[in-house]
């Protein structure tokens, strides 16, 4: 073929030269002369000849020279063409399928095995969709362009599930859009107000009006003023004030991020949020803040809240929210895991029925599973106690927490996500997150008394876990402190109330730590210092013997003897140092006894009670035990 072209460009050349000279000479004699004779021609014709013969061998002689220095190597080829290829799992891939699917398709089987896996994402038939997502997932030789492939072309229901897959490679997911320049040049602050004005503001719960005049009212200029000086609690109509040595750690975007927290747990004020903007400017603040994890946390919060709502989903997505949820959730930070799992979770409509409204969070499974559930474990905090760091190891000092850094003891951050998992994973655990004060003095929320009593907090969390699906499985409540207190009262509350017979009905056991059943020591010391605690309703609620603390025991007792279900209480034996100056046996044995079940003294204080040391220490061990005799049947299987 090299020859034959090589020629054909030579026969040409000929022609062109032989009508040029022809031209040339017919032109260069004088005007009359218009013709050539033929014996000239003839002469003309055998120079030009010889020149383009030896031309035209000259040129071959190049071409097969070429020919033979282009020689290729087809193994290296080959070898090279290998490393392309997409090892697809092929259990679920039937080769005659995709053949017959793409026979017109100019591709290698493994380019049409990924894009048999993107169509098969997209089925109609739910077991065909989540076997293809996690068909994907499980995929670890891709490269960047294939990968790129899927981010470009999946859908929003595969891009969620593949964020809900552990372990999942993050160049599965588009980056977040590039955000449009802020208006106006106006600085973070001043969009975040802005925001806030636009939203709805009457007929709002007293704590969503309270966190919103906060952050309108307060600004950079008077939180600088406030170094060293008084701060008062910006005119929450307490007359307390804190001296602080230095500006509170609080900057004027974490004081907006938390009116917004507020206004995002109403479904109306979400829309708005979003009609405005928020999405996009929660995404340009939350890259912008990398460097503070509290303003971040607040922000995931806020989607997770949003993600309630289905409506929102394609606005979230769009928006670049589900690459930054999937990077989240290998965060090794429990807390902001969790928040990043929750968020995930109420987007992820395909494998989860629940929804996790706020404060409700999926410490087990956090992402999605073939193994299922058989039952459910719920741990209720108590005073001053959050979701994550209520249940958390044991605190070690400072030469256990060099071996651990050294690899040789693992520290838990939450004990009931780590070695409660592994060791029970066919339950789910969820722990729930309720505000609590220990002092009026610093209440973050200060409205009518009534909203943080264990009345009003019992029928809120109530509504919350039905949202979640507690009671739809076997159902085991482990509390600490007040938090048990909180666990009677919902039951009770539950038993009286037919759309909650589910709760009461799939309650197996209960574990109390340290619950303060007749009343606490705490209740009597803060009452008689007022110059130093001012007694909330929560601690008030606790007082020794209080007339409605023995109603509550006797309700229960009453309740849970005719349920019959297990009981097993742990009381602390040390006291507790407040502060620097107060020690206090915060829950005496007499009180921590329910008068049911099992109840077994530990030598710790009253925070130490729900932390184990270890995950082979007594205190662990004895409550695992506990878990699996309750729920035996369920996770005997």
């Amino acid at each position: 073929m090299v020859l034959a072209l090589a020629s054909s460009v030579c026969r040409m050349s000929v022609a062109a030269y032989c009508i040029f000279c022809y031209r040339q000479i017919g032109t260069s004699g004088p005007a009359t002369k218009t013709h050539l004779p033929w014996n000239d021609i003839r002469k003309i014709a055998k120079v030009t000849g010889s020149l383009i013969l030896g031309g035209f061998v000259f040129i071959t002689y190049e071409v097969l020279s070429l020919k033979k220095l282009l020689q290729i190597d087809t193994q290296a080829i080959h070898q090279e063409k290998l490393k392309s290829y997409v090892y697809v799992r092929t259990t679920s891939l039937n080769p005659s399928e995709y053949q017959e699917q793409f026979s017109t398709f100019d591709g290698e089987d493994h380019e049409c095995a990924l894009w048999l896996l993107l169509k098969r994402s997209q089925s109609k038939d739910k077991e065909v969709r989540l076997q293809a997502v996690q068909d994907l997932a499980n995929n670890s030789h891709w490269h960047d362009y294939q990968y790129g492939t899927v981010a470009q072309t999946c859908d929003q229901r595969t891009a969620i599930g593949l964020a809900r897959s552990k372990d999942i490679d993050l160049r599965f997911f588009l980056p977040p859009p590039p955000l449009p320049k802020i208006k106006n040049d106006y600085p973070i602050e001043d969009e975040l107000r802005l925001l806030l004005v636009s939203l709805p503001q009457t007929g709002l719960d007293p704590c969503v009006q309270y966190f919103t005049s906060l952050a309108l009212r307060e600004s950079s200029q008077t939180l600088a003023a406030q170094r060293g000086g008084l701060w008062c609690f910006g005119g929450n109509g307490l007359p307390y004030c804190e001296t602080l040595s230095k500006i509170p750690s609080e900057t004027v975007e974490l004081f907006c991020l938390q009116a917004l927290v507020q206004h995002s747990k109403v479904s109306s004020h979400c829309d708005k949020i979003e009609a405005k903007g928020g999405l996009q400017l929660l995404q340009r603040i939350y890259q912008l803040r990398k460097d503070s994890a509290k303003i971040q946390r607040n922000i995931i919060r806020i989607i997770g809240n949003m993600a309630l709502d289905e409506r929102l989903h394609s606005s979230i997505v769009r928006a670049g929210w589900v690459s930054v949820l999937a990077e989240v959730m290998k965060s090794p930070h429990v807390i902001q895991s969790s928040h990043a799992s929750r968020a995930l979770a109420n987007l992820d409509r395909d494998t989860v029925k629940e929804k996790y409204p706020d404060g409700v969070y999926v410490l087990h499974p956090q992402y999605r599973s073939s193994q299922p559930i058989r039952a459910d474990i719920l741990f209720v905090h108590g005073l001053l106690g959050a979701a994550f760091k209520t249940w958390r190891q044991q605190d070690i000092d400072r030469r256990l927490d060099k071996k651990a850094s050294e690899g040789e003891e693992d520290y838990s951050q939450c004990w009931p996500k780590t070695w409660l998992a592994s060791d029970c994973p066919a339950l789910r655990i969820i722990s729930v997150e309720y505000d609590t004060h220990l002092s009026d003095w610093k209440a973050k929320c200060p409205v009518e008394a009534h909203r943080k009593s264990i009345a009003y907090r019992s029928n809120e969390l109530l509504d919350k876990l039905r949202a979640a699906g507690i009671g739809d499985r076997p159902l085991v409540w482990v509390s600490h402190s007040m938090g048990g207190l909180l666990v009677k009262k919902m039951l009770v509350d539950a038993s009286k109330n037919p759309e909650m017979d589910k709760i009461v009905n799939n309650t197996r056991g209960i574990i109390f730590y340290s619950v303060p059943h007749h009343g606490s020591q705490l209740a009597e010391y803060s009452i008689n210092a007022r110059y130093l605690l001012f007694p909330s309703v929560e601690v008030k609620e606790l007082s020794k013997d209080s007339p409605a603390l023995k109603e509550l025991n006797d309700d229960f007792l009453s309740f849970a003897k005719d349920k019959k279900f297990s009981v097993l209480s742990f009381a602390e034996t040390l006291p507790t140092h407040i502060g620097s100056m107060i020690k206090l046996h915060v829950v005496p044995l007499e009180s921590a006894n329910l008068g049911i079940g099992d109840l077994i003294p530990v030598d710790v204080n009253h925070l130490n009670i729900c932390k184990p040391k270890k995950k082979d220490a007594f205190l662990y061990q004895r409550t695992l035990k506990f878990i699996q005799d309750v729920l035996a049947q369920e996770l005997g299987d």
